[in-house]
């Protein structure tokens, strides 16, 4: 049945509270990493709304705090991406939140660098750190950012894509997809996934990239 168990009409679900996991590697070789664009964008959420992301459990670094008067829990796995679900369900299944205030963030290859999607489910296409997520919980209907990383080029390795050496100038570019992804985070709080969705939801072109 899975980890929402309940309907979520009956009582029992914090619904004033949210659990933000944005999924990456820990340690300082996957710092820079396309594979961390979760990491990222919960590093620019802690920096933008002042919530340290310091305390230890849910195999986990995690913070408490606000955002447009509800309350959050930032969550960055240390699980390593393969078993990130583990990480995922114990804070969602701690905090008691319904499966509409659960947002995960994470990189994928198959949306143009810089880019973002909203979705209010879905499955996990081939993003394993996605699949140990739907994995653990049960279900699809949860709220997840992709932030789009670009497809491997023509004889590229795709790990060495994902979690290899990122040219400066894509740094870049990247930086502001995770700071928009932090933005669009606020804005599914705020005014709700689908507003949310119609702002944020966009796909940056490769000529525009490659400009």
């Amino acid at each position: 049945m899975g980890l929402f168990k309940r309907s979520n009409d009956e009582p029992g679900f914090a619904k004033d509270t949210y659990v933000i996991a944005g999924l990456g590697n820990p340690g300082k070789e996957y710092e820079e990493t396309r594979h961390n664009m979760g990491y990222k964008a919960i590093d620019v959420l802690s920096s933008n709304e002042n919530i340290e992301v310091r305390r230890s459990k849910f195999h986990s670094l995690f913070g408490r705090g606000t955002i447009a008067g509800r309350k959050v829990i930032l969550v960055k796995p240390e699980t390593y991406m393969n078993r990130s679900g583990i990480a995922v369900r114990e804070a969602a299944m701690y905090f008691d939140v319904a499966p509409e205030n659960l947002i995960v963030i994470y990189d994928d290859i198959d949306l143009p660098a810089g880019s973002i999607r909203i979705r209010k489910s879905g499955g996990a296409g081939t993003h394993n750190g996605m699949k140990s997520v739907v994995q653990e919980l049960g279900t699809k209907d949860f709220i997840r950012i992709r932030i789009g990383v670009g497809a491997a080029e023509a004889g590229e390795d795709l790990v060495n894509r994902v979690i290899g050496k990122v040219p400066e100038e894509e740094k870049k570019l990247l930086q502001k997809a995770a700071a928009e992804a932090a933005d669009a985070v606020r804005d599914i709080i705020a005014i709700g996934v689908d507003n949310a969705m119609n702002r944020h939801n966009h796909v940056i072109s490769k000529e525009a990239n490659d400009n």
